[in-house]
């Protein structure tokens, strides 16, 4: 560590100035892992989780600390910290960050490897109503964060409310969203995280005065700083510290059938019926809120099968299951005064209350209603065991709908805290429910639990998000790659749209198949639309229904591609979409949503408006690509203008590139990872490249854990001689592997090779266009090398 001589020599310009005048430095202690400083109004504990994280509280002189944080469930661990002070500073410092603390005037900053990061400016302060933080930042940083939003990707200038909200039909920008999460994140690659969900708002320095605040009504005046040495490592510090995203079953990444809603047991049958007719691959169906009533309005809150349309549920739900197609329920927290269980809610207790004790009532726009208390052990009880009904017809996922909550008036008292106290977190909380109620009773399945609010660390409950009721229009498809970018990297890699768009009646083809398209390079494929709008390609026209088609059977092409994008999430944090500047940062890539990055390998530029017959795109300079559908190479760092099809969207491969493919399945279910298309990239710049594919049985939960996996792990090497391209796999314990049948196909080989051989064998071989395809018998039990000449 250094010497404070020279911690005094960098930092002393850094803290020239003080952050709250009034604020008096009284004593300082450590104990425990803990600097706890004692100031005239109030204490600070200041303690690292990691080498790369840490946490700073103040607590007023009034208060008490709590340790309550819904967001973190990391520990805090034993690390190597150093720990100094002189008459003038306290210095607090782990590997990776250091806490610099001035005694008079006040004020505490962080750096990291003498590099400024954040330092707090009024530090906590208060108005007439809110507490605040407030810090200093850079005039040059970008910030993201702050949850779903619609602002542009650099949402610095803003002053966003942190209040959850649907907003119907949003198009090209929305304020105030279904999640609003208190984190900042700094393009000079670290992020921090309010740990507090009561309201507020975080002001991203909206009057331009090279200030970041944050803002609340009540609770903690904690915050967490996480950096990273990488944009990749990063993301895998937060999600260390506020939780993994389970690794969901494998058919969460195929074709949805959606709408709102089927009406009746035979509507469903007969559409997955025509999607099997059609050959169109499907596996999942979603029924919305008519499974247990025939009205839009007066009927949630009934949560049980309406016999009369759908006499025979579970019947129909083995049936489907049979086809491979597995059925998700929607369900909603409220419970309305017309619904069939009011009775029943009032006489348990399980609803939230007024201010004299009874069970809350007011009315929106599905009726008069109440809401369940899910923080009353009477209130989550009920819930879970409404939740256990429906899991046991066979239902294989849950949708929680209208939970930022929808609508919730600030006089309705919970168990444990008032409306505005736990308004954001309500959708968390509620997706942890249905997660633990998983793990206690259906624990060899893993969850899909789709929701549409949640608060920092929802990732680590399976919450699979998305983006609301989107306007059915080109300015709603254009706002989308922001919202999936941004909140990947506050932790919900899974963050998606509706295909298509919800809210309207437009029927325009061209946008449809467009959404479509970018579907199939987002998270989750799932077109929806409202009730007068069919959502699923075997009701549009013939030519939308074609090039939709052909946009499902990419994605099903791409399963083992995309199944391993799943698994870095799971292990990493690392979201599925990632913007272009977690490989190349410049300040005009921190500010470009237009193209990203699909895993590492792929480059996307979703088409967002109508008649586009050519597209600008930027090739990233570390890399030269290679177009997914025609294999024209371009050298990267450049901008150029490419020609945009119909039949899909631009997809560029990075040179080097393993992507993993398989020939068509109708259904996860008949994918097994044994038949794969490994495509490879070659170019003569790329000395080596290694890649690697997850696999296992996309059901079993936590099987990586368990040790019920394989790992395929491939390396390319160029030589003066050979292009030589090595498979290995590693298993865990409980794997049993068996033999695969892959075709190699090697592109860009722009000369006819003498020979090649097989673990030394000679090979027959064909090239065509420029691409040699190798049929190949593997048992990975053994390593498997083949050898291309490089002439002829």
């Amino acid at each position: 560590m250094k010497k404070i001589l020279l911690y005094l020599i960098i930092f002393i310009p850094f803290l020239s100035f003080g952050q709250n005048e009034k604020r008096i430095f009284l004593k300082a202690d450590f104990e425990h892992n803990i600097l706890k400083i004692l100031v005239n109004d109030g204490s600070y504990r200041i303690q690292f989780y990691t080498e790369n994280s840490l946490e700073t509280s103040f607590i007023p002189s009034n208060e008490t600390y709590s340790s309550n944080s819904h967001a973190v469930v990391l520990k805090p661990s034993n690390i190597l910290f150093d720990y100094k002070e002189s008459k003038e500073f306290l210095y607090f410092s782990s590997k990776e960050i250091q806490v610099i603390i001035q005694k008079s005037p006040f004020k505490i900053s962080y750096k990291s490897h003498q590099k400024e990061l954040i330092s707090e400016k009024l530090g906590y302060f208060k108005d007439s109503i809110h507490e605040k933080i407030q810090f200093q930042i850079d005039n040059d940083e970008v910030l993201y964060g702050g949850g779903a939003r619609a602002l542009g990707m650099n949402r610095r200038g803003n002053r966003l409310q942190l209040y959850n909200k649907a907003h119907y039909g949003y198009e090209t920008r929305s304020e105030l969203m279904n999640f609003t999460i208190p984190i900042a994140i700094s393009s000079k690659k670290y992020m921090i995280h309010f740990d507090n969900p009561a309201i507020g708002y975080l002001d991203l320095d909206s009057k331009k005065e090279n200030s970041l605040t944050y803002e609340t009504i009540s609770g903690r005046k904690t915050y967490q700083i996480i950096i990273g040495d990488s944009w990749e490592n990063l993301m895998d510090n937060y999600t260390q510290l506020t939780g993994k995203q389970p690794l969901p079953p494998r058919w969460v990444l195929g074709n949805f059938s959606s709408r709102f809603g089927y009406h009746s047991q035979r509507e469903t049958e007969e559409t997955i019926a025509k999607f099997k007719e059609e050959n169109i691959p499907v596996d999942a169906i979603i029924l919305d809120l008519y499974w247990f009533g025939k009205t839009v309005k007066g009927t949630i809150g009934n949560l049980a099968v309406d016999k009369d349309s759908f006499p025979d549920m579970e019947g129909m739900v083995s049936r489907l299951k049979d086809k491979g197609v597995k059925t998700v329920l929607i369900t909603e927290p409220f419970i309305l005064t017309t619904s069939k269980k009011w009775i029943d809610a009032v006489e348990k207790d399980v609803l939230a209350k007024d201010s004299i004790g009874n069970p809350a009532k007011y009315d929106f726009y599905f009726g008069n209603t109440g809401i369940v208390d899910i923080y009353k052990k009477e209130g989550k009880s009920w819930f879970w065991n409404i939740y256990k009904d429906i899991l046991n017809l066979g239902v294989k996922g849950l949708w929680g709908d209208l939970g930022e909550p929808e609508v919730l008036p600030s006089w309705v008292q919970f168990h444990s805290a008032k409306a505005d106290e736990i308004h954001n977190i309500y959708g968390h909380d509620w997706a942890r429910l249905i997660f633990e109620g998983y793990q206690k009773e259906f624990p060899k399945e893993r969850p899909f639990i789709l929701m549409r609010a949640g608060y920092s660390g929802s990732q680590r409950f399976g919450m699979i998000p998305w983006s609301g009721d989107v306007s059915r229009t080109w300015g709603g498809l254009q706002s989308q790659p922001e919202i999936a970018l941004q909140m990947g990297m506050q932790g919900l890699g899974y963050m998606h749209s509706d295909l298509g768009g919800f809210a309207g009646a437009n029927l325009d083809d061209n946008l449809y198949t467009r959404w479509l398209q970018y579907g199939v390079f987002q998270p989750v494929f799932r077109p929806h639309a409202h009730d007068t709008v069919p959502s699923e390609p075997i009701f549009r026209s013939e030519k939308a229904k074609r090039l939709a088609k052909k946009a499902i059977e990419l994605r099903y092409q791409l399963l083992p591609y995309n199944y391993h994008l799943a698994f870095e999430n799971h292990q990493k944090g690392l979201p599925l979409m990632r913007p272009i500047f977690f490989e190349e940062n410049s300040d005009e890539l921190f500010i470009k949503s237009t193209s990203y990055y699909w895993g590492n390998d792929l480059l996307i530029t979703p088409i967002l408006k109508d008649s586009v017959k050519s597209k600008e795109i930027y090739f990233p300079k570390n890399s030269n690509w290679f177009d997914f559908f025609t294999d024209e190479k371009i050298i990267g760092g450049q901008t150029k203008t490419v020609s945009v099809s119909e039949e899909h969207i631009p997809t560029y491969v990075k040179a080097g590139a393993f992507i993993s493919m398989t020939d068509l399945v109708q259904t996860t279910d008949n994918y097994s990872g044994n038949q794969l298309i490994i495509h490879y990239y070659h170019d003569d710049l790329i000395q080596e490249s290694e890649s690697e594919l997850y696999n296992d049985d996309g059901i079993t939960q936590n099987a990586f854990e368990k040790g019920n996996y394989e790992l395929l792990e491939f390396e390319a090497e160029l030589s003066k001689r050979f292009l030589e391209i090595d498979f290995e796999a590693e298993f865990g314990k409980q794997w049993n592997p068996s033999e695969k049948e892959i075709t190699l196909v090697i592109h860009n080989i722009d000369w006819k090779p003498k020979k090649i051989k097989i673990n030394g064998k000679r090979k027959q071989f064909s090239t065509e266009n420029n691409i040699l395809s190798i049929p190949l018998k593997w048992n990975s039990n053994k390593e498997l090398k083949i050898k291309v000449s490089l002439r002829e």
